[in-house]
């Protein structure tokens, strides 16, 4: 068993694609329009879906916001350099709610960054070794 995919429903499709390829650097690995249920699936990630978990968009066509709930978390991406990744993430107008820095009870140097639909996303800096 592996992971395949989070699925996060989106308000603006156009708005999230443009956020997870131009901002966080994935790829569109393919979009589908379900015309009959009024809804388009996008898939992104940073590697192809055979070997790598990726993040489904889901655009339910005419819904303009979600609540977000408070069971949630956020999603969590390795990167080489947290604080690196903070200033590029600004530079393309994304949103940093939490800039680099060591965890509260720990050294692991972390980040969070907030999609347009204001899903929370880590930034865990990789350990040198």
């Amino acid at each position: 068993m592996r992971i395949l995919h989070t699925m996060l429903r989106v308000a603006d499709l156009e708005r999230s694609l443009a956020f997870y390829t131009g901002v966080l650097g994935m790829k569109l690995l393919r979009r589908t329009d379900y015309p009959e249920g009024k809804f388009t699936l996008a898939f992104v990630g940073f590697g192809d879906e055979a070997s790598s978990a990726v993040i489904e968009l889901t655009y339910n066509w005419g819904v303009e916001k979600y609540e977000l709930g408070n069971a949630f978390g956020h999603i969590a991406i390795e990167v080489d350099d947290a604080y690196a990744a903070c200033e590029k993430i600004k530079l393309l107008g994304g949103k940093v709610v939490r800039e680099a820095g060591a965890m509260k009870h720990g050294s692991t140097v972390i980040a969070f960054v907030e999609d347009p639909d204001g899903y929370k996303i880590e930034l865990i800096q990789r350990k040198a070794g």
